[in-house]
């Protein structure tokens, strides 16, 4: 929700402090970035879900 407001920097300190990501957690980030047009940002993160998922 932050995100969509505009406030990427709360939600990003928010996503660090959470433990057990998964999947949602990574979209929503994922999403965020795209809708506030940080779209290199989008792409390194979506490059990561791989490794720290471990799927």
């Amino acid at each position: 929700m932050l995100m969509k407001f505009g406030d990427v920097e709360s939600s990003e300190r928010i996503f660090r402090s959470i433990k057990a990501k998964d999947i949602i957690t990574y979209n929503a980030m994922v999403k965020g970035y795209v809708g506030n047009e940080m779209f290199e940002k989008a792409l390194d993160l979506f490059e990561k879900i791989d490794i720290e998922l471990g799927d």
